[in-house]
């Protein structure tokens, strides 16, 4: 099951049952089986403090994970809190349309709870040619 909610934010998905779909492929195109996963939209501010409180980070950042499954498990639960205002100066960064630039990130977080990291330049390679592959397997 696969869950969208908000936090300090207004905003809400506009296409959850594609994402939804598009996220449980990517997990089985993984070998792995969907339990719960709840992604939460906030804002800047909401996630910065999470960042300070749980993983002693102060600065900004547009995703944060926290796996729930027990290690190496094939069965996939945890918590993905997007900041929907990182995403949005992210996306105008880079020159992309918003929403191609939340696809990246809910992939993002969604490979971190597959047990991938981008903790050094190999692992981050790895990481972005994951995405690219599942951002290619959208059929919305």
């Amino acid at each position: 099951m696969i869950e969208f909610l908000n936090e300090d934010t207004e905003f809400e998905i506009g296409n959850g049952e594609f994402v939804s779909q598009w996220i449980e492929q990517i997990i089985l195109r993984h070998k792995h089986k969907l339990q719960e996963v709840s992604i939460i939209f906030c804002s800047d501010e909401y996630l910065l403090q999470m960042n300070k409180e749980h993983l002693n980070h102060d600065y900004y950042t547009d995703v944060i994970t926290f796996p729930y499954g027990l290690p190496n498990s094939r069965e996939i639960s945890g918590d993905i809190f997007i900041s929907v205002d990182r995403v949005k100066d992210n996306a105008a960064q880079r020159k992309i349309h918003p929403i191609d630039e939340l696809h990246r990130v809910i992939i993002h977080g969604v490979l971190h709870l597959l047990g991938f990291d981008d903790k050094d330049e190999a692992s981050e390679a790895e990481m972005r040619k994951e995405e690219d592959l599942a951002l290619s397997l959208r059929m919305f």
